[in-house]
């Protein structure tokens, strides 16, 4: 066999690999209705907060995650079925009341952590959804709000 027929060869499975892949799907993230431990159901969020926690947030930190079109090519939907399914583990807004108070108030210092220090949310996503971005007064609006839940699960 030659080497220019090894890489025809190479290509040709590699495409047949890409067609296989396309038919094994992902299980989305979409509730079909509001959880009732929603934090916005126990703790007071302004519009304003709400608003970026939606926008910023909860594609991957939520029950309800908004797909983008390249969603729908493999291997792109698993990979971005694994990292929804790990910041949820992280982090999961519709599921806040489930928490102890212990892990509340620690996943509260994680929100002014990450968002104070531009961790959050992760630059491979803001890249392309660009209205993503938290300006500083929109961290120092979440880092009071973070402060006033604190107060009120203490």
């Amino acid at each position: 066999m030659t080497t220019s027929s090894l890489i025809k060869n190479g290509l040709g499975f590699i495409a047949l690999l890409i067609i296989v892949i396309q038919f094994f799907d992902t299980e989305k993230n979409i509730s079909a209705s509001p959880s009732e431990n929603a934090i916005e159901k126990h703790y007071q969020v302004s519009s304003h907060v709400q608003g970026l926690l939606k926008t910023s947030c909860y594609d991957c930190h939520s029950n309800n995650t908004a797909y983008p079109w390249y969603n729908n090519i493999q291997p792109v939907k698993w990979w971005l079925a694994d990292h929804v399914n790990s910041g949820k583990r992280h982090l999961n807004f519709d599921e806040f009341n489930t928490y102890s108070q212990e892990k509340k108030l620690k996943k509260l210092d994680e929100i002014t952590e990450t968002v104070r220090s531009g961790e959050m949310p992760l630059r491979s996503y803001t890249v392309i959804h660009h209205n993503t971005k938290l300006s500083s007064a929109d961290q120092s609006e979440i880092e009071k709000w973070v402060s006033e839940v604190k107060k009120h699960i203490r």
